[in-house]
C-alpha cells in the first residue's frame, strides 16, 4: 500500500475518532464501582460452582453408564437375557437420557447474566475509558514521569502497600498509545508503544497484540514527528517479522526515498529541497500558562525567597476578639504575603467533613469554572451544568469544547442539614464577612488526574453581567476548604505570583478575591494541580460584595 493510502486511511480514521470525550468522575463515586464489581465477582462465583456442580452430575452419570456398557457390549445377549438388564435399559433410554438432556440444556447463568444486565447500566462507558487513558497522560505531562514508572506503579509520593499498587500490561501500554493516537497526538503514541514493545522483548505475553502490529503504530507516529531514520529502523524490525507486511515494505520504499532526499538537502546537493521539520514533543494547547501551571505543581519555580518566608508568621487569631473565639481563638498561619493568603486549622471536625462528603455524593456533578483562554464565565457558578463548555481555540479563533475541569461538584444550602448551616456560621465568624449573600457552599471531589486549570473566581470588566442573575456583586472572597488529605499533587497554586498552597485536611485558606476599591486582583488567578496519589475532597464558599459594605470599607487604595 502506498504511503498516501496510508495517509488517508489515517486521515479517515482520525475524523471519526478525534471527537472529544467526556470523562468527568470522582473518586468518591468511582468506590460505588468497586462495591459493584465485587458483587459481581460473588455473583459470578457462584454462576462458577453451579456449572461446577451440574458437570460434577453430568460426569458422575458418564463414569457410571461407561462401565455398565463396556461389560454390557461384551456379551450383550447375555446381558440383556437378564429381564432386570432389559427393564433398565428401556428405562434408562426412554427417562434417564431425557433427564440428563434436560440437565445439559439448563442454563446455570441466568442469575448471573440478569444481575450483570442491571448493573452494566452504571458501567463506565467508551468515553470514560478514554478519559482516563488521558489523565495517565496527563499526570505523565505535569508530573514529568517515565511510562516505566508509571508502568510499575511506583508513583512518586505514593505509600500505598504492595497489595494497592497496579501494574500496567502489554496490552494497557498498547490501549494507552491507541488512545494517543485517536487523538492525533503522536507524541504519547510514540511514548507508550515503545513501552508495549519493551515489555514484549522483555518476555512479557499478550494474547491480543504483537510486536509487528506495535511496530506498525510506531513506524507511523515517528514519521509524523519528523524522525525518518527512526521510522525506517522501525519498519525494518516490522519486515524481520513479517517480510509479507504490504503496508510496511511501501513504507520502506517511500521512507528511503525520503530519507535520501532529506541528506542530499544537507550536503547542499538538492538547493530547493526541504528537509521534512521534526516536531517531536507535547502538541500546543488553549493553555498559554501551561509550562508555568505544570511547574507549580511539581514544586518548581516557587517565588518566595527565604527573607520573605521571614516575614510570614503564624497566630493565634481571634477576630478583634469575636465573642465566640476569645477564649477558643483559631490557629492561622500566612501562606502567601502579597496577595494575602492565609491558612486556619482544625476548622472543622472529621466527623463533620465526614457528613458534608455524605451529602454531596449522591449529587456530584460536572464542575463548571471560568474559560482559562477568554476569561469568560461559561454558566452560571451557581448552577448545577451538564452541558459541554466551549471555548475560543487561540489558533483557529472558533469554539472548541474544553475539556480543563476534571472534578465532580455538588451544592449544599445552609438549610439542608444543621451541619452546612454551621459551617457557614464559621466562615462569617472568621472572616468577618457577611455569608448570607454568599453562594452555596460547593463541595467538588476529583477523580483519576483530577485538576482545575487556571482561572479567575471572579468576574471581570469585559463579563460586566457574571452574576447579574444572583443580584449579590461580584466575588469579593474566597474560602477553599480542604477536606482530605492528598498523597501526591493537588496542590493549589497561583500562576500569576508563582504561589503553591497543600492541601491538608480540617484546614481552609482564605483570600480575596477583589482590593478595597472593588477592582479584581489579577494576581489572584489559581488552579488546582492534578492529582497524582489519593483522593481530593474540598468545599469552597464564595462571598460575595453586597453585604460587606460595614464589614471591609471600600477605599481609593489597592491593597489592604
Amino acid at each position: 500500500m502506498a504511503v498516501g493510502t496510508w495517509l488517508l486511511i489515517h486521515c479517515l480514521l482520525f475524523s471519526s475518532s478525534s471527537a472529544h470525550n467526556d470523562f468527568f468522575t470522582s473518586i468518591g463515586q468511582m468506590t460505588d464501582l468497586l462495591f459493584t464489581e465485587k458483587d459481581l465477582v460473588t455473583s459470578l462465583k457462584d454462576y462458577i460452582r453451579a456449572e461446577e456442580n451440574k458437570l460434577d452430575q453430568i460426569k458422575r452419570w458418564a463414569d457410571k453408564l461407561d462401565v455398565l456398557s463396556a461389560a454390557a457390549t461384551q456379551d450383550p445377549e447375555g446381558f440383556l437375557g437378564h429381564p432386570v438388564n432389559a427393564f433398565k435399559l428401556m428405562k434408562r433410554l426412554n427417562t434417564e437420557w431425557g433427564e440428563l438432556e434436560s440437565l445439559v440444556l439448563t442454563d446455570m447463568s441466568d442469575v448471573f447474566i440478569s444481575n450483570l444486565t442491571i448493573q452494566r447500566q452504571y458501567f463506565p462507558s467508551d468515553d470514560d475509558q478514554t478519559g482516563a487513558a488521558k489523565a495517565l497522560m496527563r499526570l505523565q505531562d505535569t508530573y514529568q514521569l517515565d511510562t516505566d514508572i508509571i508502568s510499575t506503579g511506583e508513583l512518586p509520593g505514593s505509600s500505598l502497600a504492595a497489595s494497592h499498587r497496579s501494574t500496567l500490561t502489554v496490552d494497557d501500554c498498547y490501549d494507552l498509545g491507541k488512545v494517543a493516537y485517536s487523538e492525533v497526538d503522536y507524541y504519547h503514541t510514540e511514548l507508550w508503544m515503545v513501552q508495549a514493545l519493551k515489555q514484549l522483548d522483555q518476555g512479557e505475553a499478550s494474547s491480543t497484540v504483537d510486536a509487528v502490529t506495535i511496530l506498525d503504530y510506531l513506524s507511523y507516529s515517528v514519521y509524523q514527528q519528523g524522525e525518518l531514520e527512526r521510522a525506517l529502523e522501525f519498519t525494518r524490525r516490522l519486515l524481520e517479522l513479517d517480510p509479507t507486511h504490504q503496508r510496511a515494505n511501501g513504507n520502506l520504499k517511500y521512507f528511503e526515498y525520503q530519507l535520501a532526499k532529506q541528506k542530499k538537502v544537507e550536503e547542499g546537493e538538492e538547493g530547493e529541497g526541504r528537509q521534512r521539520k521534526e516536531i517531536r514533543g507535547r502538541p500546543d494547547d488553549y493553555l498559554p500558562e501551561r509550562k508555568k501551571y505544570e511547574e507549580l505543581c511539581r514544586g518548581e519555580g516557587i517565588r518566595m525567597t527565604p527573607r520573605r518566608q521571614s516575614r510570614l508568621f503564624c497566630r493565634y487569631y481571634d477576630n478583634n476578639r469575636h465573642p465566640r473565639y476569645v477564649i477558643g481563638p483559631v490557629k492561622q498561619e500566612d501562606e502567601w504575603d502579597s496577595p494575602r493568603i492565609v491558612r486556619y486549622y482544625n476548622i472543622v471536625s472529621d466527623k463533620e467533613m465526614e457528613k458534608v462528603k455524605e451529602l454531596a455524593k449522591p449529587r456530584l456533578r460536572r464542575a463548571t469554572i471560568s474559560n482559562p483562554v477568554t476569561g469568560a464565565l461559561e454558566t452560571a457558578h451557581y448552577r448545577i451544568s451538564k452541558r459541554r463548555a466551549t471555548v475560543h481555540d487561540p489558533q483557529t479563533g472558533k469554539l472548541t469544547t474544553a475539556h480543563y475541569r476534571v472534578s465532580k461538584s455538588a451544592w449544599l444550602g445552609a438549610y439542608e442539614h444543621p451541619v452546612v448551616d454551621k459551617i457557614n456560621q464559621r466562615i462569617e465568624d472568621i472572616t468577618g464577612l457577611d455569608v448570607t449573600t454568599a453562594e452555596d457552599l460547593q463541595v467538588a471531589n476529583y477523580g483519576v488526574g483530577g485538576q482545575y486549570e487556571p482561572h479567575f473566581d471572579f468576574g471581570r470588566k469585559d463579563e460586566p453581567d457574571a452574576f447579574e442573575e444572583l443580584g449579590t456583586g461580584n466575588r469579593i472572597a474566597t474560602w477553599l476548604l480542604y477536606m482530605s488529605d492528598v498523597q501526591a499533587g493537588g496542590a493549589t497554586v497561583f500562576t500569576d505570583v508563582r504561589a503553591a498552597v497543600y492541601p491538608k485536611k480540617g484546614t481552609a485558606v482564605f483570600w480575596y478575591n477583589l482590593y478595597r476599591s472593588g477592582e479584581g486582583d489579577y494576581r489572584t488567578r489559581h488552579a488546582a494541580c492534578p492529582v497524582l496519589v489519593g483522593n481530593k475532597w474540598v468545599s469552597n464558599k464564595w462571598i460575595h460584595e453586597r453585604g460587606q459594605e460595614f464589614r471591609r470599607r471600600c477605599g481609593l487604595q489597592e491593597t489592604d
